[in-house]
Order: structure tokens, then C-alpha cells, then sequence
């Protein structure tokens, strides 16, 4: 593994066909707000967060997931990961310079093994947040993403490789063997996870709120507003986070979640659970049951973006 220079998880961008439908979607029943839009491309921001946005919103003849960002501590580390990543003989998109976006910065884009396209950023502006008050059932943060990969075990050694992530958990079991790690990097048991999945998609986005009661407000007000509840509420063995997962309009899985383990990383062993177990998929046992067609929800639709750069 590579000395960790990410830090954070800091948005996740997806292109839509029915933009304003999803529009609708993510600055109402979700609970995120628009901070800014221009010519199809709009940027949500969590009320809690210091992020600029969590969530990009791309107009689009096909959906696709357009990037994941993270964040380094400076210019220069963006520079000597660049570096290293070409040393490596990984793909860059664009070159280390100033970004464009809500907040600016600097940075470059990179394609992972998979073909996703991965941004990473510096010095971008510290968004005007606040304290998410009791029984304000909206996302407080971004808290990680999940992506489906048709090979596990290459991805998750590319990611350890070239980005310094540290494995924190996996699922198994004796019928399917590996379905799933866990990785990490800082003290939050998971930014990222990796799926093993038919093809490279988009697994899930989770968003982290104020508490239970919160979580639970903000779950109930979903299924109110008609969206598909696909899993929960429940709280998982791995991460030891409550979970609530649905279906966006376009058929792309989120999550609501509270409560995600923070670890001692000089300490802490990665743990093999057998998900057949339910007491690992849902210590609570309030969660529908976890089967095949539930899990299939979240293989989502072949993602088109692969090995192709996102417009803007």
C-alpha cells in the first residue's frame, strides 16, 4: 500500500437523462440544497457539510456515474499523486491545475481500473455550514460510495496500490466466497467500498445524518413521498452504521445511514463476516431479509462512462 495522501470523500457526480425530475428528487425529498446550476449542470450541498456540493447533477442522453472526488491536504500533494500515478502507468484525464467548479481549487482527473473517472482536489473554499439542529431530518455529509466492480480483487489492489486505501472489513461467504471490502481512509471505517458485481456501475451513495431520530424522520419521509424503499431499516455488523437503502428516479440506489464506526487505526484487523449470517447484514433484525433480489437492486445499470471522460 502507498502512503495515504486522499483525506476525504468530497462529492459524487452523475449524469441523468430526466434531469429535473432528479433535480427535484435531490433538493426536495432528499434534503440537499442547490447551490448553484449552469446550462443542465446543477450542484447540491449538504446544510451540514463544509463541502461546496456532495452531489453533481449532469443533464444527459444516458445516465452514467461522471466521477468520484476526493480531497488532498495541499496543491502539492495533488502534484506528487499525479506523479506517482503516472509512475504507475495510470491514465491521466487532465493534468494538476486549477479546477472550475463551486469553490475552485486545484486538481486533475484520472481513470481507475475500471474506467471510472476519479477527481481529487486542493484548496477549495470552505462552504458557509451549520449544526443540524434535533429532528431536522436532512443529510448532514456525503459519508461514502460503493462501486460494483466484475473484479473484486483487482480493484480493491489497484485502490491499495495508487491511492493508499486500507482495507477495513469483507463479506463472504461459503457459497459466493468474496462479495465485498470495505475500505478505508482516515479513522471512518469506510469512505469507499467495492462490490463484486455482472459489471462496472454505481452500488450505492450514502449520506450521513444527525442521529437515529433523524435517520429514521428523514427514511419515513421518503417512503411518504412514494419512493422505493429497497432494504431497512436495519444497522449493519460491518461499520456497526444503520442503513435505509432507496431508489433514486433514475433507478440509482442512496442511502441514508447514521452512527459509521470510527476506528483505531493502529490497532484495528480487518474481520472476514459471512453476510449469510443475518446478524451481519442486520444486527436488529427490523431490515427485510437480504437475498438475491435485493441484492441485485444494486447491481445497477451497466455504466457507459467507462474509459470516457465526463464533459464537464
Amino acid at each position: 500500500m502507498t502512503e495515504r495522501l486522499l483525506t476525504h470523500l468530497r462529492h459524487v457526480d452523475l449524469a441523468v437523462p430526466d434531469y429535473e425530475k432528479q433535480l427535484d428528487f435531490y433538493s426536495g425529498v432528499w434534503g440537499l440544497t442547490k447551490v448553484a446550476d449552469d446550462s443542465g449542470v446543477s450542484f447540491l450541498a449538504a446544510e451540514g457539510s463544509p463541502e461546496n456540493y456532495v452531489v453533481r447533477l449532469r443533464k444527459a442522453d444516458e445516465k452514467r456515474l461522471d466521477l468520484v472526488s476526493y480531497g488532498v491536504a495541499s496543491p502539492a500533494d495533488a502534484d506528487l499523486l499525479a506523479e506517482r500515478l503516472l509512475a504507475g502507468g495510470v491514465q491521466l484525464i487532465t493534468q494538476p491545475g486549477r479546477i472550475d467548479t463551486p469553490g475552485g481549487g486545484y486538481g486533475f482527473r484520472f481513470f481507475d481500473v475500471d474506467g471510472r473517472t476519479i477527481e481529487v482536489s486542493a484548496d477549495v473554499r470552505v462552504r458557509a455550514h451549520r449544526k443540524i439542529e434535533e429532528r431536522e431530518a436532512v443529510p448532514v455529509r456525503l459519508s461514502h460510495v460503493v462501486l460494483n466492480s466484475p473484479d473484486l480483487e483487482r480493484t480493491r489492489l489497484w485502490y491499495q496500490r495508487h491511492l493508499g486505501f486500507a482495507l477495513s472489513d469483507t463479506l463472504s461467504s461459503s457459497r459466493m466466497g468474496e462479495v465485498m471490502h470495505f475500505m478505508r481512509i482516515s479513522d471512518q471505517h469506510h469512505s469507499m467500498a467495492l462490490a463484486r458485481g455482472p459489471h462496472t456501475s454505481l452500488h450505492h451513495v450514502s449520506f450521513e445524518m444527525r442521529g437515529l431520530d433523524e435517520y429514521m424522520r428523514g427514511s419515513g419521509r421518503v417512503l411518504r413521498a412514494g419512493y422505493r424503499k429497497i432494504w431497512g431499516p436495519g444497522r449493519h455488523l460491518a461499520g456497526d452504521n444503520t442503513f435505509t437503502y432507496f431508489l433514486d428516479p433514475h433507478g440509482n440506489t442512496i442511502e441514508y445511514t447514521t452512527e459509521l464506526e470510527l476506528l483505531d487505526e493502529d490497532t484495528w484487523h480487518p474481520h472476514v463476516y459471512d453476510f449469510s449470517e443475518p446478524e451481519v447484514t442486520d444486527q436488529w433484525g427490523t431490515a427485510n431479509a437480504m437475498n438475491e433480489l435485493v441484492a441485485k437492486e444494486s447491481f445497477n445499470d451497466p455504466d457507459r462512462g467507462c474509459f470516457i471522460a465526463p464533459p464537464v
